[in-house]
């Protein structure tokens, strides 16, 4: 397939055959999928309305991939609670969370792999929670750039998280992280649903 910086538009059509324009070729999901591995940027549109239904397409993408043999990423635990964040209050908070600590642990990839293959005193386990603090507290600081309240709900990072932890200094476990994570966004919820009842009062 045609490798191209610029955006690709693929049309999906009424018998769900896509069409990308920038190749004029029909292409398949799996095709989509190699693209997005290669970072070639495109979006899908409905071939008659003209509507952006990149997002749906990505989903079934990512649907077709898990349902692949020895291919699962998403756990059920996780699946489960995505989908109780669905119309609640939380919900608006999630996407954010979500794409940050994806992003995040893509700049820091290659580091990590570079962590496991050349570590000699750490192990795997304490590689991967040193991980997690970081993500926590880089989630925290962007919290705080764009949007103070929530921030300030979720409060300073509890002890033994953050740099002090990361260096060692800490002996919190994974599950502490996770647990602490919860903690604040239970926190969170609750500070939104007293502005709520402000507002209601």
């Amino acid at each position: 397939m045609a490798r191209s910086d610029e955006v690709t538009v693929i049309k999906k059509y009424a018998n769900r055959r896509l069409y990308n324009t920038g190749t004029s070729t029909y292409v398949t999901l799996e095709n989509l999928a190699v693209m997005v591995k290669n970072n070639e940027d495109f979006v899908v549109q409905d071939a008659k309305t003209g509507e952006d239904i990149t997002r749906s397409v990505l989903t079934q993408i990512i649907f077709e991939q898990e349902n692949k043999g020895g291919q699962n990423m998403m756990p059920i635990a996780f699946l489960r609670q995505l989908i109780r964040f669905y119309g609640d209050q939380m919900q608006m908070v999630i996407p954010g969370y979500l794409e940050h600590s994806m992003s995040a642990f893509a700049k820091e990839q290659e580091a990590f792999r570079d962590q496991m293959s050349g570590a000699m005193t750490q192990t795997p386990m304490k590689i991967m929670e040193a991980q997690v603090r970081r993500n926590t507290e880089m989630f925290r600081k962007a919290m705080t750039m764009f949007n103070p309240f929530v921030a300030s709900a979720m409060g300073e990072p509890e002890p033994g998280t953050g740099e002090h932890s990361a260096n060692g200094l800490g002996g919190q476990t994974r599950d502490d992280d996770l647990k602490a994570m919860r903690e604040q966004l239970q926190r969170m919820q609750e500070r939104l649903e007293a502005l709520d009842d402000k507002k209601d009062a």
